[in-house]
């Protein structure tokens, strides 16, 4: 008779552990209360979206000088939630600081983070991945991209410390990033993406 998933024990990780692991390879990691998850791999949309985004954001910002964006390799420190994320995409503007976290150096203050969503992930990017990134003080939009449909949501932090969003699912409409001063038409997100038949 097999095991109920359920009733079996889990594994609490702890951070010495969850450590040793994110520097045995070049493998990225997240550590989530006890779990581990592997940031590593996707599918090629999920690859596509990403790169689309920084490329498309990264050109748009190189005129102004000020603002920067990475690619889901530079480590998020999330203070209400130890020690850090990786976003797929992430931008600083300013002067750029860091913390290293055990040999990671964390940036703690970016402005926007963008996630491309997947079915093992869009639960968490949505809700707790989201209230982590609140609490970092210089954070002020939110993307989260669909890999399987035009689907986009945008959060913004408004000047009442309010956060709204806005769904997006036209190929031909465009994002205004508030705070980079900057339009991403949705086309160039989801540059080369096929979309599954139903």
């Amino acid at each position: 008779m097999a095991a109920n998933p359920n009733e079996t024990p889990r594994h609490f990780y702890n951070l010495d552990e969850y450590f040793a692991l994110e520097h045995a390879g070049d493998a990225r990691y997240e550590y989530w209360d006890g779990d581990i998850v592997c940031m590593s791999g996707g599918t090629v949309s999920h690859s596509r979206i990403a790169r689309n985004v920084l490329l498309s954001l990264s050109q748009k910002l190189v005129s102004g000088g000020h603002c920067e964006a990475f690619t889901t390799d530079l480590a998020v420190k999330t203070p209400s939630l130890p020690p850090y994320r990786y976003p797929d995409v992430t931008v600083a503007c300013g002067d750029l600081k860091f913390e290293n976290i055990r040999g990671v150096d964390a940036l703690i203050n970016p402005i926007l983070i963008v996630e491309v969503l997947s079915a093992t992930t869009e639960e968490r990017d949505r809700n707790e991945k989201f209230t982590a990134y609140k609490a970092i003080e210089s954070f002020k939009e939110y993307l989260l991209i669909a890999q399987n449909a035009v689907r986009i949501t945008h959060w913004i932090l408004g000047a009442d410390s309010q956060w709204t969003y806005s769904d997006l699912s036209d190929l031909g409409s465009s994002l205004n990033l508030e705070c980079i001063d900057c339009i991403l038409p949705v086309r160039e997100i989801y540059e080369g993406v096929r979309f599954k038949k139903s």
